[in-house]
């Protein structure tokens, strides 16, 4: 129950007349970005109008959700007026990674990862702005200088069959991800990367097992990282990546690096902060200016990503164009083992969903022909991807989910409710086996997008079901009172 004081919270009310929100909108982001569940629509109306106090955790969580979107610190003594305190177990993502960059400081963020294990159950707190780039800061603008260990392995596969072991997992690890979507074996992969974390802490290893096991940190870092992003945990996903850089820079592997902030770049861009994507993703090009082709294609088509989001549209066609010529001279060449996903479709699909996103945002700022024309192309795009992918094809389940949900999305915005419905039934479908909350949160807008639309037939028969898949795979905690 939420305590009441009787009068009106005037802080929590002017800090909503700032961003033009009501109670309802504040509820919403609450929802999106701890959970669906977190509160009832209706509490902050209590909390603004009454000076009602919720539980704990939800006022550090209120005071967290309008600092970030107002762009400065709201206290959470300030929004309560003293009544409320900060909750020990909601923390920023930066907590304890303010680190030297060497192999001294890589060790000390690895200790906090294995000690916590399962048993941690601090909530991170997504950061952005300076707090993020704070926290690779070092490596952005070099002064983090070369890692201890050498990018090239003297020994291989057979001189340690543990270390061999934790190697020969790691493409399998991946496929968890593209079968079953980020949020189904978290918890699994997580393990594995502190039982890796475990065995750099013991020590007393030879320099190139040492290597070896420092790069297999850096791979399943990114890989839980990516899988938290799609879970819609964005600030242990922060924490993953960018422990995960620091391994990656330790053993001097720039094309990881570099992958690794273009996913801090894509993440940040996804969460509605194009700045901080665009600082991250072109520091990702940088690194990677010598990387292999695909790396370098990859890369290019996140920092695009990037530029669409914030609206900078000609940089995102000259940026998209450059990664689909590279992606096209892709050879024989070497490549790192995981960019095995990146395909010209890929490419091709990534441009669709930005397309379709940058031109319903021209839709409601009143831009109506080019957003047409934008959704459109984006449209185009994504019909050659992924989204009717057998349910028997286990390696593009996840794509197939994410991508047929923006592709619902662009054929609602164009007014294409038939080939919406059909669709987005398909992409419902998966949701019986993939857990990607970020993939759910896109058919929650098609729900939303439909509603509007209840009297078409095909609507009429669709949305239904597609409310019914929501709530039963959908669903998150019970809402606090």
């Amino acid at each position: 129950m939420a305590v009441r004081l009787g009068k009106p919270n005037t802080v929590l009310a002017a800090c909503l007349d700032e961003l033009g929100w009501s109670p309802k909108v504040l509820a919403r982001k609450l929802n999106r970005v701890f959970g669906v569940g977190t509160v009832a629509e209706s509490a902050p109306y209590h909390w603004r109008d009454a000076g009602a106090l919720p539980r704990s955790p939800l006022p550090a969580m209120a005071a967290y959700v309008l600092s970030q979107e107002l762009g400065r610190s709201v206290s959470v003594a300030e929004l309560w007026q003293g009544r409320a305190g900060d909750s020990p177990m909601l923390v920023p993502a930066d907590t304890d990674l303010a680190r030297p960059w060497t192999v001294q400081g890589l060790g000390q963020i690895v200790e906090d990862w294995v000690l916590g294990g399962l048993v941690d159950r601090r909530r991170f707190l997504a950061i952005s702005g300076s707090g993020l780039t704070a926290v690779v800061a070092q490596y952005l603008d070099g002064t983090a200088g070369r890692g201890t260990y050498t990018p090239r392995i003297a020994t291989g596969p057979g001189a340690d069959p543990l270390v061999d072991q934790v190697e020969q997992n790691l493409p399998l690890l991946q496929l968890l991800d593209d079968e079953y979507g980020g949020a189904r074996h978290l918890p699994y992969v997580g393990a594995q990367f502190r039982a890796v974390g475990l065995l750099i802490h013991e020590g007393g290893h030879s320099t190139d097992v040492a290597t070896r096991l420092v790069r297999a940190l850096a791979e399943i870092g990114q890989l839980a990282g990516w899988m938290a992003f799609d879970a819609a945990d964005h600030g242990m996903a922060q924490r993953y990546f960018v422990t995960a850089l620091r391994a990656a820079h330790q053993v001097n592997d720039l094309p990881l690096c570099a992958h690794i902030l273009a996913d801090l770049s894509f993440q940040a861009a996804s969460r509605g902060h194009p700045a901080d994507a665009i600082v991250l993703g072109e520091a990702a090009r940088r690194a990677g200016d010598a990387a292999p082709i695909a790396v370098r294609a990859s890369v290019l088509s996140r920092l695009a990503y990037a530029y669409a989001t914030a609206g900078r549209t000609t940089d995102f066609a000259r940026t998209r164009g450059t990664a689909r010529e590279l992606i096209e001279q892709r050879g024989s060449g070497e490549e790192p083992r995981w960019m095995y996903f990146l395909t010209e479709n890929h490419l091709d699909c990534q441009a669709g969903y930005a397309l379709i996103q940058l031109g319903c945002r021209q839709q409601r700022d009143g831009g109506t022909k080019l957003a047409r024309s934008h959704i459109a192309q984006g449209t185009a795009l994504l019909e050659s991807g992924a989204h009717n992918a057998s349910r028997s094809d286990s390696s593009h389940q996840r794509r197939a989910l994410f991508e047929g949900a923006w592709l619902a999305l662009g054929h609602t915005a164009r007014g294409e409710l038939e080939l919406a419905c059909d669709v987005g039934q398909t992409a419902a479908g998966r949701l019986e086996t993939v857990h990607s909350p970020r993939s759910t949160a896109l058919l929650r807008q098609l729900a939303v997008a439909l509603r509007r639309r209840q009297r078409n037939s095909y609507v009429c028969g669709f949305l239904p079901s597609l409310e019914q898949a929501l709530t039963r795979h959908g669903a998150g905690h019970q809402p606090p009172r």
